[in-house]
């Protein structure tokens, strides 16, 4: 009787194979494309594009089940009764019907899919993921105790912040349900204990949503690439966009020193009379300051008057001070941690020595603003002050403020404010929004996110910042910088030059 059938039917049931073997088949053609180009939507003409979207059912969408007994009990269920409805229309000799049905049969038995949001699973996860918790565990390399400090704390606070709001459901960036576990160590700003946390943590984490410091972070790069971690680091270094595993979230400080010598020149009356100058952190953070200031200067055809190098921790200013006033240095680029800002403005006062100084992004800290810190009478050593900076500040009136506003005051504790803490919070959406795409992307691997790390592309986190792009390679996360006033009345900033590119 089969075989009868099987003979007066062949071409039906060739239909059938065919169909499922073509649907098969272009989905496989689909997904190696997607992994090729690293995305899941392919541009191919203005009329032909192709848009990857995971079925979160079976067939074609149908029903959604957390476990997998049910999954495929249903699944038996719609291949019993596909067969039977192919056996009455095989008997009824009603090959129209027929027709559709083999069509219907190859593609609903081809969608037969489940789901890559982790209900069915078929979630591909790694280290750092429970899939039944649904809980990703994220590593944070802090500065707490070391001479960072004064940057560390409010930094470590805004990924807390963002994981506490995460998980209340207060900020939905990861699909429903899913959770985030922070892994914290804290380095002191010390190299070889920053290698050692990032040893201690590394089987325990998907990536990492905080690396502190330039010289906390370069050291971890072989161990980063061996380990396929992904860390997002604290630091602007120009160093960190040449490494795949170091995506930098803002300008680097090459871009905003040079940024500055474009705004010292055009708000200059009288470019003759520029003297410019420069004192850095003699490590990778301040000498990629240095080197944005030496090709800025370049480029407008000036000559630095002096390059003053300090050591980390150094509080006596008075030669370098000294050094620079002879020179007749008027502009001045600060690339140096705060505790040794207070003491460069403070030496600088009491020598009656006043030119303009910029600060690049480290250089300032909103603790500034407290008379505790600052006392009122002091302040005056801030009059010539300015800051370059590719990020907004605290209380800013941006799109995503508020809701950040929000969970500062409910999970900020008694912190002050300070642009630091919004940053991390900033950095973290976006460590968060390529968790997000893994998910969906059905891969929450290392692997997995690295390539929805690639994918990234003009994304807007929240109005916050320059939409981030991971796609080239270096990365140039960010491209533009501003010039600010702080303004101590208000506790905030006034901008001087709003948001420029510097070629």
């Amino acid at each position: 009787m089969i075989k009868n059938i099987f003979k007066r039917n062949i071409i039906f049931i060739s239909i059938f194979i065919l169909i499922f073997t073509f649907d098969r088949l272009s989905k496989l053609y689909i997904l190696n494309l997607a992994e090729i180009n690293g995305t899941l939507n392919l541009f191919v003409t203005p009329f032909l594009n192709f848009y990857l979207i995971w079925n979160k059912g079976i067939a074609f969408g149908l029903f959604s089940f957390d476990q997998n007994f049910i999954y495929n009990l249903i699944t038996f269920l719609i291949v019993l009764i596909t067969v039977i409805i192919l056996i009455v229309a095989v008997r009824s000799k009603d090959y129209k019907g027929y027709f559709f049905i083999s069509i219907f049969s190859g593609s609903a038995l081809g969608a037969s899919k489940k789901s890559a949001d982790g209900k069915g699973g078929e979630l591909k996860v790694g280290r750092g993921v429970d899939l039944k918790t649904k809980t990703i565990k994220i590593g944070t390399l802090n500065d707490e105790s070391g001479r960072a400090a004064l940057i560390g704390k409010p930094y470590a606070l805004g990924k807390r912040i963002l994981a506490k709001a995460v998980n209340a459901g207060e900020v939905k960036i990861l699909p429903e349900g899913w959770k985030v576990e922070l892994v914290e160590r804290d380095h002191g700003y010390n190299p070889q204990k920053s290698v050692q946390s990032l040893k201690q943590m590394q089987d325990d984490i998907l990536f990492i949503a905080t690396s502190f410091g330039t010289p906390t972070t370069l050291p971890l790069v072989p161990h980063l690439e061996s380990s396929e971690i992904i860390a997002f680091p604290a630091s602007l270094s120009s160093l960190m966009a040449a490494n795949r595993q170091t995506p930098p979230v803002g300008p680097s400080y090459t871009i905003e020193a040079k940024r500055a010598m474009d705004w010292v020149v055009k708000s200059s009356k009288d470019k003759a009379s520029l003297k410019v100058a420069i004192i850095y952190q003699n490590d990778d953070y301040g000498k990629d300051g240095l080197k944005g200031w030496r090709e800025g200067a370049k480029k407008h055809n000036l000559k630095i008057v002096s390059e003053q190098p300090t050591k980390p921790g150094q509080k006596d200013m008075t030669a370098v001070i000294s050094s620079l006033k002879s020179a007749g240095a008027n502009h001045i680029l600060l690339s140096v941690l705060p505790s040794a800002t207070g003491p460069i403005l403070g030496t600088a006062a009491k020598m009656k020595y006043m030119p303009k100084w910029i600060g690049s992004t480290p250089a300032w800290i909103d603790a500034f603003f407290s008379p505790k810190l600052i006392p009122v009478k002091a302040r005056a050593m801030f009059m010539n002050y300015y800051q370059c900076s590719g990020t907004p500040y605290f209380g800013e009136k941006l799109p995503g403020m508020d809701k950040f506003m929000n969970a500062f005051k409910k999970y900020g504790g008694k912190a002050r404010q300070d642009s630091y803490t919004l940053l991390s919070y900033i950095q973290g959406l976006a460590a968060l929004e390529v968790a997000k795409r893994a998910i969906s992307n059905g891969d929450i691997t290392r692997a997995g996110y690295a390539k929805s790390l690639a994918a990234l592309d003009n994304w807007d986190a929240n109005g916050f910042i320059q939409p981030l792009s991971f796609k080239k390679f270096p990365y140039s996360a960010g491209t533009r910088v501003r010039v600010l006033k702080p303004d101590f009345e208000k506790s905030s900033w006034k901008v001087v030059a709003g948001y420029a590119e510097s070629e």
